[in-house]
């Protein structure tokens, strides 16, 4: 027997705490959903209360506004109405705010906060409504519209708002300890930006005051407050600000507080195309953590709420609390983002790449102010724990660390010149140092003339120091060479998705014909068949053709891979150009770049190859990087090598990539260790360049260019 007929979905009576008390993330975000909601009612103002029974049986969370109060009809047919599309489809409140609550299933987080809500609300007309809702009957009951809700509406006198009240048992009465409401404060503190007036439009300025009241709870100070944030916003070291348009384009200011009569510098950023996420604001500020800083900091006006400058500890401790990067909509943070423990950017993981240059997240206090979804397509999650993970966030973290590169850069320059930097050793530059002297020769020289001591023997005492210094030299000369090659290695392991790349097309033949080999071969032994011979040579013709592909690859890269270094010669130096730019061949196919080497072909410059592969392997790979990253149409590198006679002028290296910002080449930090404008670089690459460079007796030095990157490499002068 067949039946059919239609039937509708009935939830279960606790489908309401689902979307309630099971779908809020905890009691502090629930009140933040609450918040929010007086917000979108237009009020100036939300007062949370907490208070005690008198026998400490239980307690009370009073939620009250001043705003435009809920109607009967409204209270019905949009407030018990879970998931309405009513705040989704006005968007605007009437005074003008955007709306914060967009789900329609807020105001059941009320459900984590107490055992029953009292909803009472009026509108401007002086229409009251009360709702009772006690939330174990819908525990009990089987289906959701098995819960009969008492609505009771009369006219008052009373001034437009809503008030709910919450009410818990002893046992919830138990969770609110000192702890618990020192975290609600912070959540409260950190619901609102702390500088709020900088987020909102200044011409159209939204002020919404939050006060918070505990009363009688055990081993709790009372509290009443207007929140305020801590002043450490204000009390950064770096600062960089502004606002980029969906198009990718807008000004960044970039500041310090760390040294007096700074000036502010204005960034000019270009994503290269429309960011994906619509109109961005950014206000970042990085703060120091050594010693000297946090004092500092302290002494630029770090005080508690009650004007007492606090200790390094407490100092210390808010920046643990406080950091993190929130991104804002409308004022209002979406959570967890800007959490101190949700590092959202992974600043960490980068830091911990290059801890010179890159900051972690317990360095940083900021916010990130977005567009509403449907202009930015970001998108908060059901569960108000986030935005959701589609292409508009990626770009959003893209972007924003692409933001937070900028200020890693000036601050480590700053650092770095202000000696508040590790120091980064320059491996030529100390060796030369440390195995110098002449100096020491002269000094003793000149002591032993005014001591009276005869030229003979002041030649004498100078010989044993020279010959010293000849031993050490050649000590130095061992360390020199060690360090090349562990350079050389280095500069390998950066390319060595090339490896990678062209290995792959041969070692998946080898992977695919080898069964095959197997099977003719059998298959020839048991029928002597000439024509499987054939397939068999066949398949050997292939391995033998892509077994050469790893031969040429492998003599492409060996000067890099050498263990130990020959002696210096003479290099064809053009040849040797091409033979590095040849390591990237099928890359630079693959995006089609064109390269060319200018030059004498028979000129030829004594050094070792493995320094002028590590130097134009590493200006090569910086290169294919940046003109693929920008999406550069015409891509080009250009190495002209000049020479006069038998002496080298200069070597110019040239692309089309974004090139590089002037104070990055006025400062020379490019050529640091561990300095990189990567998002995940090590800033290894041209600090190597430049020491494979000084080794030959040359220098690498960066200059400004209309069109894209320009390095010359030449002979040191006399003063270098």
């Amino acid at each position: 027997m067949s039946t059919s007929g239609t039937y509708k979905i009935r939830p279960a009576g606790r489908h309401i705490l689902t979307i309630g008390r099971d779908l809020i993330q905890d009691c502090y975000a629930a009140i933040v959903e609450l918040v929010k909601n007086a917000y979108d009612a237009d009020s100036p103002d939300v007062n949370i209360e907490f208070r005690t029974k008198p026998d400490q049986s239980g307690y009370s969370i009073v939620i009250a506004d001043h705003g435009h109060g809920m109607s009967r009809d409204t209270v019905i047919h949009k407030w018990m109405v879970p998931s309405t599309r009513d705040k989704l489809d006005r968007r605007m409140s009437p005074s003008g705010r955007i709306m914060q609550g967009r789900k329609g299933v807020g105001r059941y987080a009320a459900s984590i906060l107490g055992t029953d809500l009292l909803l009472e609300t009026v509108t401007s007309e002086g229409e009251k409504t009360i709702v009772l809702v006690e939330w174990n009957t819908f525990e009990a009951a089987q289906y959701l519209d098995d819960v009969d809700i008492l609505i009771e509406t009369a006219k008052v006198t009373e001034p437009s708002g809503t008030r709910l009240t919450m009410t818990g048992d002893h046992v919830l009465l138990a969770e609110w300890n000192k702890k618990q409401f020192e975290k609600l404060r912070f959540e409260l503190k950190k619901l609102i930006s702390p500088v709020s007036v900088a987020i909102r439009d200044e011409q159209h300025r939204d002020d919404f005051r939050i006060s918070l009241t505990v009363n009688s709870f055990p081993d709790v100070q009372d509290i009443s407050e207007t929140i305020k944030p801590y002043p450490i916003f204000d009390l950064f070291d770096y600062r960089i600000s502004g606002r980029i348009d969906a198009d990718g384009k807008g000004n960044l200011s970039y500041s310090l507080q760390k040294a007096r009569n700074t000036t502010e510098e204005i960034i000019r950023f270009d994503t290269g195309g429309p960011t994906g996420c619509g109109e961005l604001f950014f206000d970042i500020r990085v703060y120091d953590r050594e010693k000297e800083a946090i004092e500092s900091l302290i002494g630029r006006g770090l005080k508690d709420e009650l004007g007492n400058y606090v200790g390094k500890l407490q100092a210390r401790q808010l920046l643990n609390d406080y950091n993190g990067i929130g991104v804002y909509r409308n004022g209002f943070r979406i959570r967890p983002l800007g959490d101190a423990d949700f590092d959202w950017l992974k600043l960490n993981e980068q830091r911990v790449q290059n801890p010179s240059l890159r900051i972690g997240s317990n360095q940083v206090i900021g916010y990130v102010q977005i567009q509403s979804d449907d202009l930015s397509g970001l998108v908060e999650k059901s569960a108000r724990d986030g935005l959701r993970e589609n292409v508009p966030f990626t770009r959003l973290k893209e972007i924003t660390k692409l933001v937070i590169a900028k200020l890693e850069e000036r601050r480590f320059y700053y650092r770095k010149n202000a000696g508040l930097s590790r120091p980064l050793l320059k491996v030529e530059r100390e060796l030369e140092r440390l195995f110098s002297f002449d100096v020491l020769k002269r000094d003793i020289r000149s002591k032993l003339a005014k001591g009276g001591i005869d030229k003979k023997t002041a030649d004498e005492i100078i010989d044993i120091i020279s010959r010293d210094a000849d031993d050490k030299n050649k000590v130095a000369e061992e360390i020199r060479q060690t360090v090349a090659v562990y350079q050389g290695q280095a500069t390998l392991g950066k390319i060595i998705n090339v490896i990678l790349h062209e290995g792959r097309r041969p070692l998946n033949y080898f992977r695919n014909q080898i069964p095959n080999l197997r099977y003719w071969h059998d298959s020839f032994l048991e029928t002597s068949d000439s024509g499987k011979l054939e397939k068999i040579l066949s398949i050997v013709e292939g391995i033998s053709q892509n077994a050469e592909v790893f031969v040429k690859l492998f003599g492409r890269l060996d000067p890099l891979a050498a263990g130990k270094r020959t002696s210096r010669k003479p290099l064809e130096l053009k040849k040797t150009i091409w033979k590095t730019l040849s390591v990237f061949e099928e890359e630079m196919k693959t995006h089609h770049v064109m390269a060319k080497v200018d030059g004498p072909d028979n000129f030829k410059f004594s050094s070792w190859p493995q320094d002028i592969y590590a130097i134009f392997t590493n200006l090569i790979d910086n290169s294919l990087y940046w003109m693929n990253e920008k999406k550069i149409t015409t891509q080009e590198i250009t190495i002209e090598v000049v020479a006069e006679g038998e002496s080298l002028l200069h070597v110019d290296y040239r692309d089309t990539g974004p090139g590089i910002e002037p104070d990055l080449i006025a400062s020379e930090a490019i050529f640091e260790p561990q300095f990189s404008t990567k998002p995940s670089g090590t800033g290894l690459g041209l600090a190597i360049a430049g020491e494979a460079a000084a080794r030959s007796g040359l220098e690498l030095k960066a200059f400004e260019s209309e069109q894209g990157a320009w390095f010359r490499l030449q002979p040191k002068t006399e003063n270098e």
